[in-house]
């Protein structure tokens, strides 16, 4: 619980970051283009090709966790099937058009919000009314602090006798896996009708968010199954349930669970497509990718991150162990290193906007004047970034102490060198195209 509120603020931070860029200069795929004006056109090139390998790998990780979902009821469908018919389910959604895309998020968000808010009133009730539940302990919120260890069973950090660091700070590298895509509000200012009034409105929002769903969810679920009985086999929106002989209930929570990961799968597909779509546009992927359909959709984009996506499936087929851990752990770094490129992006910003080099009304304007003009500032501006920087740093370290982490930060280093590696080939490339042309 404390880690999520620590790894929320920190991500709302982030996200108000990207906010205070868009609603100034709203594009498609912004961060990507952002990085590209503000930083330097390597910088873009890196930070638009890291969010695509960042989405590639979280939609990797939905697909290799579906067919638990699935299994719960059809135990006898193997896992790597259940992945490759809800990959041909989103990609074919995503290809509808962005009002169909919207429509169904819509409707996938609107399951999970009032399932949670369901299981949150229904928790509460079955520790109001002290109901049974099949742990053998009274549900109430003391078990917070009675069982086993009380509130801090584990301190901030403590090596156990497997071998593996547990406590606060390590589950703060689970968490933030957890808050990837929240930066998804500046992927789609491009495609806002009011992004001055819609951003700022949908990014405050993210607090009551984490609050309600994340926080207060935990809060239940811990309250009426003792932490140390959740056992992991089944998510503990189920476990919650069948612990009080809901069998129904428990089925019911199955089922959106799985719309949960088809949620995320069809917003990182959505990304995906949008972030291709703005690279071909820059010049830093093929242009084939920078061509739409007469719906607005940049098909090209859906379809070669879908086909991408097909490795989770025959991951999931070969190593179904090792996909979720690994998977995870490789989008944690890459996601962190979108994080920490949007927050220098941010310093820079500003500073293009005191020079008088800033987007739509900032530009012209300069010093105090042209920041004060800032309609979405990031609060504690001058110091935030500095102190989000430090965190997401800290991250990284802590992963060092987690084998299947440790594996994804040599991982994040290899795919680093490979982009520098990818954009020098690029410039070289480009300066033989307009030598040979001049010539």
């Amino acid at each position: 619980m404390l880690a999520y509120i620590i790894g929320g603020a920190a991500i709302f931070m982030i996200v108000r970051a990207m906010s205070e860029m868009s609603v100034e200069d709203p594009r498609a795929g912004a961060f990507s283009y952002y990085a590209s004006r503000y930083w330097s056109k390597r910088a873009g090139f890196i930070s638009g090709w890291n969010y695509w390998f960042n989405y590639v790998l979280v939609s990797m990780v939905e697909l290799a966790v579906v067919g638990s979902f699935v299994n719960y009821w059809f135990p006898n469908i193997p896992q790597w099937a259940s992945a490759a018919f809800f990959l041909v389910l989103i990609t074919a959604f995503n290809l509808c058009g962005v009002s169909e895309f919207g429509e169904f998020e819509f409707w996938f968000a609107l399951i999970k919000i009032i399932a949670v808010i369901a299981m949150i009133i229904g928790g509460l009730a079955i520790i109001i009314f002290n109901l049974p539940t099949d742990s053998g302990i009274r549900a109430s919120f003391a078990n917070w602090f009675t069982i086993d260890g009380g509130f801090f069973p584990h301190g901030l950090m403590q090596h156990g006798a497997d071998g593996k660091w547990s406590g606060l700070l390590m589950a703060l590298v689970v968490v933030m896996f957890s808050f990837g895509g929240t930066e998804l509000i500046g992927i789609t200012a491009g495609e806002v009708e009011h992004p001055r009034t819609t951003i700022p409105k949908a990014t405050n929002g993210i607090i009551w968010r984490i609050l309600v769903f994340y926080v207060a969810a935990l809060g239940i679920i811990m309250a009426v199954v003792p932490w140390d009985r959740i056992d992991g086999k089944m998510s503990p929106f189920v476990q919650i349930f069948e612990s009080t002989g809901v069998p129904i209930a428990a089925g019911i929570l199955n089922f959106v669970c799985l719309t949960a990961v088809m949620s995320v799968y069809n917003s990182a597909l959505y990304s995906n497509s949008r972030m291709l779509y703005s690279l071909a546009k820059q010049g830093n992927a093929p242009a084939y990718l920078g061509r739409v359909n007469k719906r607005g959709v940049p098909v090209a984009g859906v379809l070669t991150s879908a086909a991408v996506t097909i490795v989770a499936v025959v991951v999931v087929f070969l190593w179904p162990e090792f996909a979720f851990n690994y998977l995870m752990s490789i989008a944690t770094i890459a996601a962190i290193i979108n994080w920490t490129m949007i927050m220098i992006t941010e310093m820079l910003f500003r500073r293009k906007v005191a020079a008088g080099e800033g987007p739509g009304e900032l530009h012209g304007l300069t010093g105090k004047a042209a920041l004060n003009k800032i309609q979405f500032k990031l609060p504690g501006w001058n110091w935030t970034p500095y102190v989000i920087i430090a965190f997401l740093l800290m991250v990284a370290v802590l992963m060092c102490f987690s084998a299947s982490y440790r594996i994804a930060l040599i991982a994040g280093v290899i795919w680093l060198a490979v982009l520098f590696n990818a954009y020098a080939l690029r410039e070289r490339v480009h300066t033989r195209l307009e030598s040979a042309e001049a010539k």
